[in-house]
C-alpha cells in the first residue's frame, strides 16, 4: 500500500485524506477533485448565508428571484460535492451530469447576485463563489 501524507485535519484536510486513502483508482485527478468538491461546499454556504441576508433586507420581496436561485444553488452544490466524495462504482455519466448541472446553476445565480451587487455586498461576495464553483465544475467536465 502506498503512504499516504495526511494534512493536518479540518473540513478538507479530512476530504483530501479521504480521497487520499481511498482503495479505488480515482476517476478525476484527486487535486482537481478536491478543489471541486471545497469549491461546491464553499459555494452552498455562500449561497444560504445570501439567501438569509436577502431576506433581512428592507424589501426581500424585490429579491425573490435572487433567494429562490440562491437556496437551489446551494441544495445543487451541496450534493454535487457529496456525490464528487463517492469514488465507489461510480456512474461517470451521472457524475459528469451533476457538475454540468453545478455549473450552469451557479451562472444563473451568479447573473442574478451580480444585479444586486452593488447593492448589497452580500450578493457581490454570493456572485464569486458562485463564478469560482462554476469554473472549477468546467475544469472537471473539462478533464
Amino acid at each position: 500500500m502506498a503512504q499516504v501524507t495526511t494534512t493536518n485535519g479540518g473540513f478538507l484536510g479530512h476530504v483530501q485524506d479521504m480521497l487520499n486513502t481511498h482503495p479505488g483508482k480515482p476517476t478525476y485527478d484527486r487535486a482537481l477533485l478536491l478543489e471541486c468538491i471545497e469549491a461546491c461546499f464553499d459555494c452552498a454556504q455562500a449561497c444560504v448565508s445570501c439567501a438569509d441576508a436577502c431576506i433581512g433586507e428592507r424589501d426581500p420581496a424585490k429579491l425573490t428571484a435572487c433567494i429562490r436561485l440562491n437556496n437551489d444553488c446551494a441544495d445543487i452544490c451541496e450534493a454535487t460535492g457529496k456525490i464528487q466524495s463517492r469514488q465507489t462504482a461510480l456512474d461517470r455519466n451521472v457524475v459528469r451530469a451533476v457538475i454540468a448541472a453545478c455549473a450552469t446553476i451557479c451562472a444563473s445565480c451568479a447573473e442574478e447576485c451580480e444585479r444586486h451587487a452593488s447593492q448589497f455586498e452580500h450578493c457581490r461576495v454570493c456572485a464569486e463563489a458562485c463564478r469560482a464553483c462554476e469554473r472549477s465544475c468546467k475544469k472537471v467536465l473539462a478533464a
